[in-house]
């Protein structure tokens, strides 16, 4: 499995920081500090890639919306058919904390 060759002492810590963050200010602020503004972009429109994907959009209308790439589409589309559920587990849980907050 891929995600064995990644497993290590680095990427423990750096995903307890992460789930150690206590609301979405807190992401903004030590996302800042540990990425470049391309690289935290990228990593929120493959989410909205698989967003749409799950919702039957097309290529194109991704591409129009997003920006991205066909390349990064097939990817995020390849992870959604045969990754790890990971995807759907994190936008499924979104949806589900969306539902439970108030309306503004």
């Amino acid at each position: 499995m891929q995600i064995d060759k990644l497993r290590g002492k680095e990427l423990d810590q750096l995903f307890k920081a992460i789930l150690s963050l206590r609301d979405v200010e807190e992401c903004y602020e030590f996302f800042d500090d540990l990425c470049t503004i391309n690289e935290i972009q990228s990593l929120a429109q493959r989410l909205e890639v698989a967003r749409m994907l799950q919702h039957g959009y097309t290529y194109h209308k991704i591409e129009t919306e997003t920006g991205a790439s066909t390349a990064t589409i097939s990817r995020v589309k390849r992870c959604l058919n045969y990754g790890n559920d990971s995807y759907q587990m994190t936008l499924d849980r979104v949806y589900e904390q969306e539902k439970q907050e108030p309306q503004k």
